[in-house]
């Protein structure tokens, strides 16, 4: 965090439980970001919040936090079962509630609060067994809990806290009649605290709010530009033969310490991991039909640096919160501008300075108008010069063949594919036959 983003307000100046104090040092806390600044009187006060902040603010610490505090000064309901979670976080994607359980064991380690995760995917007898043995706090999407709570391994009668995160995210979707569903059975909003957060507080938003919290006070912290400052934004117009060569040229030129390269389809996917991987860039693959473990598997690894590049359609736009990650590349353009700001949003975090490169070719440069009005702002054009095309480049081998049954499996989810970029399957010409340029 620098001191150019932070709001100048310590922890410390909180009167928050020593426990909660002691995980907020070890997590390597010490200003607040201005979302937290904003939301921490409020909600350590016991009110509600509804807040609107770009990704990467630091909402997760900001109601983590507020709700610690919130279960050790009030003691559980005499009544209360073992099987009664006290508090609730609900995510719309499994890897966003792997990453807010990530944080509530380091910033709760002290607290003695037991945590449970549920997520769909993998896991499930396991899930159970440890929810079943009792838990005070919840986090998960909502499917799979929804799914534990009608087989009554838990009850939500004694909830004291619900946290909504990117509440957008769950009307986009199709979650918002489980949201309800859920929040209908806690207990009444007058009996517990509630905190949701969005990206933003549209009119669909703040009326499930008002439906179901009590009077929450909105917290708005945005920037003058709809993408953070601090990211530097440039586009290259290549031919579709010149993307592939152009990628590992700056790749080798830049030399990211992390960088995810964003594709539209999963088979695009797959070949610019190929490319990547034959010409020493070690990449991974993340696509919406890798298996749950090999997902959690890979993305802990890029954590670590045992890859340099992660090549991912959209299903990892939202909901991923991996710490340093200094490039953003579009090999293809997103169709909106709001997909654009959440792909670029994945680097620039809580204050870090970070670079998003797009390519905008000639099966996708005509999302760009669409993009740049959503921005309120044209994206800085940068010249392609010969030097930036490597003419040496290693093939990679040809992947297996696939059976007939696994053809077209991924759809939207597993590639992304709702676009016309190469490949998809608004484009009637296909993907370009040619092929990046190579000597011996």
């Amino acid at each position: 965090m620098t001191e150019a983003d932070n709001s100048r307000i310590r922890f410390e100046s909180f009167d928050l439980p020593e426990p909660v104090l002691q995980g907020v040092r070890e997590a390597g806390f010490e200003y607040c970001t201005p979302i937290q600044a904003e939301t921490l009187p409020i909600a350590l006060a016991g009110h509600d919040v509804a807040g609107q902040a770009q990704t990467g603010t630091g909402k997760t610490a900001a109601f983590l936090v507020a709700a610690f505090n919130r279960l050790l000064r009030h003691p559980p309901a005499e009544d209360r079962r073992a099987s009664d979670v006290r508090m609730m976080v609900l995510a719309p994607t499994r890897e966003l509630a792997i990453q807010i359980h990530k944080d509530a064991l380091l910033l709760g380690r002290h607290t003695g609060l037991k945590f449970a995760l549920a997520y769909g995917g993998t896991g499930y007898e396991q899930q159970r067994e440890e929810l079943g043995a009792g838990a005070d706090v919840l986090i998960g999407t909502p499917g799979r809990i929804i799914d534990y709570h009608k087989q009554h391994v838990f009850g939500l009668k004694r909830v004291e806290v619900v946290v909504l995160d990117e509440a957008d995210r769950m009307f986009d979707l199709g979650f918002i009649k489980d949201i309800r569903y859920l929040l209908r059975r806690c207990a009444p909003p007058s009996e517990r605290q509630s905190m949701l957060f969005s990206a933003t507080l549209s009119w669909r938003v703040m009326e499930l709010a008002y439906e179901h919290m009590n009077n929450p006070e909105k917290v708005q912290v945005e920037a003058e530009t709809v993408t953070a400052d601090n990211i530097n934004q440039v586009i290259y117009y290549p031919a579709n033969d010149q993307k592939i060569p152009l990628l590992i040229g700056l790749a080798k030129k830049l030399k990211p310490e992390r960088a995810i390269v964003f594709v539209n389809t999963k088979h695009w996917a797959e070949r610019v991991c190929d490319w990547l991987n034959a010409n020493d860039l070690h990449a991974a693959l993340l696509s919406g039909d890798v298996p749950q473990t090999k997902r959690t598997r890979l993305l802990a690894q890029f954590g670590e640096g045992q890859y340099a590049y992660l090549v991912a359609t959209d299903v990892a736009a939202r909901g991923l919160h991996i710490p340093d990650v200094t490039h953003i590349f579009n090999f293809d353009l997103p169709q909106s501008g709001e997909d654009y700001v959440h792909r670029i949003g994945r680097t620039g975090r809580a204050g870090a300075a970070g670079d998003a490169i797009s390519f905008g070719c000639e099966d996708s440069a005509f999302y760009l108008p669409d993009i740049e009005t959503y921005l309120g702002s044209r994206i800085p054009t940068e010249m392609l010069y010969p030097e930036d095309l490597p003419q040496q480049l290693n093939r990679p081998a040809p992947r297996p063949r696939r059976k007939p049954e696994e053809r077209g499996r991924g759809g939207p989810r597993g590639g992304g594919g709702r676009g016309r970029g190469p490949g998809g399957p608004g484009n009637r010409r296909g993907p370009p036959r040619r092929s990046p340029p190579t000597s011996s």
